[in-house]
């Protein structure tokens, strides 16, 4: 068995998680120790400035000091000293100026360098994280991964390993800086606007990676889930019941229309919300949406696991 931590930062969340990996027959096991999600928003105003602010900044590096916390008590709790740890920094960190600030803070707290990682090694990760456990559904193969982010979505085809990916700058975050950030609701303006610009960069996806031979849609990361979680009416969120639940296009696209007309404070009481998606989970399901539409699926799939499982795998 070996104790391993993983650690995501995107451009809105940042992610730990910490497990115990045992290799074997089939692709061994991965059991949770600890698994954890802050809303950071580390990438706020870089798509219009460039460069991370310190407010973000520090709300990321305070998110960290918690997490390296954590990892040195499960480490010492298991009695094997430090854990294997891999920190993972994705869009916004790619597209910052002075992402030297981000790297230097990340040192000092973990004691690693963060790798900044491209888009196509995202998504490559992303595709280990969410197809190890789709066996059970016998869902039909090959699949399309799609991990809907902050600032950007990766696509990655495959059945056992990627076969073609491609990273886009869409994402949750990104889109609504740029299209919905005016007015509660956004004006069909601004989402008629916000569609096209994600329609464009799913016709780019096509240049790149043969989605017409994809069988399953498979979808990742929060928005997808919150999405999955208001279709199924739940009370609360159950990470238990949206992982692998198959939502149908019909339910996206209600689900989507639901959030772009509600409010900001009619979306906050929704059950299944994070406080952290509140303002930007309208984007989020307007590109799920968009990608349903445009590649022609009748339903997706939601994994619960993702590119933080990917880079948990990745360490042994």
């Amino acid at each position: 068995m070996t104790r391993v931590a993983a650690v995501d930062c995107g451009t809105n969340s940042v992610r730990l998680l910490i497990a115990d990996i045992v290799p074997g027959e089939g692709g061994g096991t991965l059991t949770d120790v600890e698994r954890r999600m802050e809303i950071v928003r580390l990438g706020e105003g870089v798509d219009e400035t460039g460069r991370l602010s310190p407010a973000a900044l520090e709300r990321t590096f305070a998110a960290m000091r918690g997490y390296a916390d954590l990892i040195e008590r499960h480490g010492a709790r298991a009695g094997q000293g430090p854990v294997k740890t891999r920190v993972v920094a994705t869009s916004a960190t790619r597209d910052a100026e002075n992402r030297a600030d981000f790297v230097s803070g990340v040192v000092d707290i973990f004691g690693v360098v963060p790798e900044v990682i491209s888009g196509n090694e995202e998504a490559e990760l992303s595709f280990l994280g969410a197809t190890r456990d789709l066996a059970a559904l016998r869902p039909a193969r090959p699949y399309l991964v799609v991990d809907i982010g902050g600032g950007s979505t990766e696509f990655v085809l495959g059945s056992s390993s990627a076969d073609a990916a491609r990273s886009i700058d869409i994402g949750c975050v990104r889109m609504t800086e740029r299209h919905l950030r005016d007015g509660d609701p956004p004006s069909p303006l601004q989402i008629t606007s916000a569609a096209a610009d994600i329609d464009a960069a799913l016709a780019a996806v096509r240049e790149t990676v043969p989605v017409d031979e994809s069988r399953t849609l498979v979808g990742l990361a929060g928005s997808v889930t919150t999405v999955a979680g208001i279709a199924l009416d739940l009370p609360e969120y159950d990470a238990s019941r949206i992982h692998l639940s198959r939502i149908t296009a019909t339910q996206v696209h209600e689900v989507t229309r639901r959030l772009l007309h509600a409010t900001r404070a009619e979306r906050a009481e929704i059950p299944v919300m994070h406080p952290g998606r509140v303002d930007v989970i309208g984007a989020g399901a307007l590109i799920l949406d968009r990608i349903m539409r445009e590649y022609g699926f009748g339903a997706v799939v939601t994994s619960e696991h993702d590119i933080l499982d990917g880079i948990a795998w990745s360490l042994v």
